[in-house]
């Protein structure tokens, strides 16, 4: 059974940091890229960042470029993908989507992407 679970959001005052969790099973997880995507009340979901198979490369959308890293740990059944999100902005609050790809490459595009998470919301209060 294939599960993605996200967590790690909640309310933080801009300027502030958060860690999202993505923990993935029930596929060899170690094989595909993994993303995280948002999702902000009537807009359409967006790329946020992907870090490829091995981890040796990372992506990242421009308005979180500098502020966000990803990294990923393989083990042999799971996967954990993390996203880092610092100096966090009002307008960085959004549902937040952990996404696996089945490919060692990344895509931007939503339909691209095999699995999702759940969503765990981040709230950034001015």
């Amino acid at each position: 059974q294939v599960q993605l679970v996200d967590s790690g959001g909640g309310l933080v005052q801009a300027g502030g940091s958060l860690r999202l969790s993505c923990a993935a099973s029930g596929r060899t997880f170690s094989n595909y890229a993994m993303g995280w995507f948002r999702q902000a009340p009537g807009k359409e979901r967006e790329f946020v960042a992907a870090i490829s198979a091995s981890g040796g490369s990372t992506y990242f959308a421009d308005s979180v470029k500098g502020r966000f890293t990803i990294s990923r740990t393989n083990a042999k059944n799971t996967v954990t993908v993390y996203l880092r999100m610092n100096s966090l902005k009002p307008e960085d609050t959004a549902v937040y989507y952990c996404a696996a790809r089945s490919s060692v490459y990344y895509s931007r595009d939503v339909a691209n992407w095999n699995y999702w998470g759940q969503g765990t919301q981040v709230t950034v209060s001015s």
